[in-house]
């Protein structure tokens, strides 16, 4: 079997090399995610300094051990960091790695994530789910193991049910209904943020999300957890419903589990289609990603990206629940499309939040109505 070798921050591991990514790779290591890696290691920097002690980590997926090695090398007040993967071949090379690496506060298991997760109940403060597919399976075991003020980082690649080219697969695996409209990543995040609080709900545990992010092919978010019966009730009121009219582009947020939602556009007499339950709730805190700007390394090698992605993130922090398609609405205007960044700045003039998103190079975080963004396109355009 040939390797190769792989400089990622502050390690370097050896991996083998395969045709293609996929679940069926017996080490799994995927290039593509050294952001997600990147991103998740300043997460846990914030985490650990708010915190104010050591910290003990399980990464459910390790495949190459990649993720698992630089939270430990790269961390500081790391207590312990067990990296779990079923395949035996994935535990030998990240035992290699580990040793390779120079480092000495990390375990190796080889189970079924769910099993390290319950026999371990308790005893993480970080549990890292990075599947290649669905977490769904994997989030009533996180509930049962992570304590009172710890953290749920999770990835999800199954875009196509999350934000709704695959209706059935979204229901049946997040008893959501997606919404295939031009934000429906950010709708995936919310529908995965709230199936997770609905799940942890369960043990009088409450999730609030305190950084997420659409990248490439996949959706990743990271909640902090809190518990106790009120406090959870008090989150639950963060679930909710979104209605979307595809005539004119309005839409509306109807909190609560079993709400009154109008079949009929408010706006236009169109059809009101529904997405949720999901999370209508912030998925970015402003002040968690100030501190990562803060104690963001510049030695990474995707250091422009993640700098541009979490500035981005920064300033849709403040702004509501979804988002509007510059092109999608010129598209219904029929007419031109002037620049995003004159919209912008008329939105500003105007009284209002506006903002870019990370999501999609056209999209626009405003509290402004979609009439409103209307009459301010056909402004810039007379």
């Amino acid at each position: 079997m040939n390797n190769i070798t792989v400089d990622e921050g502050l390690v370097r591991i050896e991996i083998p090399v395969f045709d293609k990514v996929s679940a069926k790779a017996p080490v799994f290591y995927n290039p593509v995610m050294e952001l997600n890696r990147d991103l998740s290691v300043t997460v846990l920097q914030v985490y650990q300094e708010k915190l104010g002690r050591d910290i003990r980590i399980c990464d459910a997926f390790g495949g190459s051990g990649i993720r698992g090695i630089r939270y430990s090398k790269e961390l500081t007040g790391v207590e312990c960091v067990v990296v779990n993967d079923l395949n035996p071949l994935a535990v030998e090379f990240t035992n290699d790695n580990i040793r390779k690496n120079g480092v000495e506060n990390i375990r190796t298991s080889k189970e079924d994530a769910n099993i390290i997760l319950r026999k371990c109940r308790g005893k993480f403060d970080v549990v890292d789910i990075d599947p290649f597919g669905t977490p769904a399976p994997f989030i009533e075991s996180a509930a049962t193991t992570l304590r009172s003020g710890g953290l749920l980082c999770v990835t999800a690649t199954d875009t196509s049910a999350l934000c709704g080219t695959y209706k059935e697969p979204c229901i049946r695996k997040y008893g959501a209904m997606p919404l295939k409209t031009e934000y429906c990543h950010e709708n995936g995040l919310r529908i995965l943020a709230g199936f997770i609080s609905r799940t942890f709900a369960k043990y009088k545990k409450y999730t609030t999300p305190v950084f997420s992010h659409s990248t490439e092919h996949y959706l990743r978010i990271y909640l902090e957890v809190g518990k106790g019966a009120k406090k959870t009730d008090d989150s639950l009121k963060n679930i909710g419903y979104i209605a979307h009219c595809s005539k004119c582009l309005h839409r509306m947020t109807i909190p609560g589990i079993a709400p009154y939602i109008p079949s009929e556009c408010p706006n236009c007499n169109g059809y009101l289609k529904v997405g949720g339950p999901l999370w209508l709730g912030k998925l970015l805190d402003s002040d968690y990603i100030k501190r990562m700007l803060h104690l963001l390394p510049s030695n990474i090698n995707t250091y422009n990206k993640v700098l541009k992605l979490l500035e981005r993130c920064y300033k849709e922090s403040f702004g509501p629940a979804t988002f509007y398609d510059l092109h999608k609405i010129c598209k219904v205007l029929k007419t031109r499309s002037p620049p995003i960044t004159d919209v912008l700045e008329k939105l500003k003039e105007d009284g209002y939040f506006a903002s870019r998103t990370h999501i999609k190079p056209t999209g626009i975080k405003t509290n402004a109505t979609v009439e409103t963004i209307k009459e301010s396109i056909l402004s810039l355009l007379e």
